[in-house]
Parts: structure tokens; C-alpha cells; sequence
């Protein structure tokens, strides 16, 4: 446990030292980082998370900036083989090691996209369930980023977002919340507390 706090706590230091004249993704070298279970908060923790959504087989789910694919595995397990995973990361480094992590645990209902949040790569009304695990603030246009979400869900379906203190680009729970609202989501659900937390925005059914 020792040597997982200190790992955790210097990989941070060296993000956030990477981050400060701009907000930029996890970088590949350091996705070990982004694969740990963070031991100091359970809505952090990817089996937390995915209990949060509330899965059925055979649903479709948005996996947005997945990076090295901790909740990848556990989503595309959870939506079983008739359901579908959408993995998409801007970084092909992390897709890869995405990519590894699923084969590996004979999964073969995930697809992968090289994409950014935001460029109009997503389909409209075709998830069911879509997840931003600290991803937000890396997002150079987070209200773009937010509306293609908005598009790209089933009316009903619903946005999870989640943030935690230690994140270099950590997102306030208000500023979370205007951000959503204004793409056309409403506040669903709330697990945790103001420095670690899991947010549900729902699109309301006919949107």
C-alpha cells in the first residue's frame, strides 16, 4: 500500500508540473498512474463507478477519454457480449495499452476510436450509458465537448462525470454543473463529496 501512495503521489507532482502552462492529457508514460485504483477515495475506483450506471446486457457504452482502460474492461464485462463499448482517447498510446488490456481479458465487444471529445466523431442517439472520468479539464473546449455528448446519448441515457482532488485539472462540482446544464443535461444523481465525486446528467427523454 506504501509503495502505491508514493507512486501515486509523485505521479502527480510530475503531472501537474507537466500541466501548468496548459491542460494536457495524462501523458502515455505515466498511464500507470491513471490504471491504479486511487486508495484514498472510492468514487474514484472503477468497480464504484461502474455500479453507479446501473448496467443491463446488450446496452451501449461511451467510454470517453479512456486512456489505459480502467474502466474499459469492467464496463465492456458488465454490458456482457451483446452489448457494446465504445472506447476513444486522443492519445493512440493509450488506446493500445486499452486495446491490450481487453484482449488480454477475452473481451471482444469494445471498439476503439482515435478521436478528441468534441470533434463530431460520435454518432447521435446511439449510447445508452457515457463516462468522463477525469477527463473534463483536459478538454480544451469542454462546452463543444459536452454537447456532442449531449447528441451522442439516447434520450433517457445519462453522462457520468467524475472528478477527484488529486487530478491535476480537478473540475469543481458548480463548475461541473453549469457546464452540463447549459449542453442540456439535468443533475440526476450525486455520489461522494466536493473534492471526489460521481455526477449523473441525464438527457431528458424527447431531447
Amino acid at each position: 500500500m506504501l509503495v502505491i501512495v508514493v507512486a501515486i503521489a509523485i505521479g502527480t507532482i510530475l503531472w501537474r508540473l507537466a500541466s501548468r502552462r496548459q491542460s494536457v492529457p495524462c501523458p502515455v508514460w505515466l498511464r500507470w498512474l491513471v490504471e491504479l485504483d486511487n486508495p484514498f477515495t472510492k468514487t474514484n475506483r472503477a468497480a464504484y463507478i461502474v455500479e453507479t450506471l446501473a448496467l443491463s446486457r446488450g446496452m451501449k457504452v461511451l467510454d470517453a477519454g479512456c486512456g489505459p482502460g480502467r474502466l474499459t474492461v469492467p464496463l465492456a464485462r458488465s454490458v456482457g457480449p451483446t452489448g457494446r463499448v465504445v472506447a476513444l482517447d486522443i492519445q493512440p498510446g493509450m488506446l493500445a495499452r486499452a486495446r491490450t488490456r481487453t484482449e488480454t481479458a477475452g473481451l471482444a465487444n469494445v471498439e476503439f476510436v482515435a478521436a478528441a471529445l468534441g470533434g463530431g466523431s460520435l454518432p447521435d442517439n446511439d449510447f445508452d450509458r457515457a463516462v468522463l472520468v477525469t477527463v473534463l479539464g483536459e478538454i480544451p473546449d469542454r462546452a463543444v465537448a459536452l454537447a456532442e455528448l449531449f447528441d451522442a446519448l439516447k434520450s433517457g441515457g445519462f453522462l457520468a462525470i467524475v472528478e477527484v482532488i488529486f487530478d491535476p485539472h480537478f473540475q469543481p462540482r458548480r463548475t461541473v454543473t453549469d457546464l452540463a446544464v447549459s449542453a442540456g443535461f439535468r443533475e440526476r444523481a450525486f455520489f461522494g463529496h466536493r473534492w471526489a465525486y460521481v455526477m449523473h446528467f441525464e438527457k431528458p427523454n424527447g431531447a
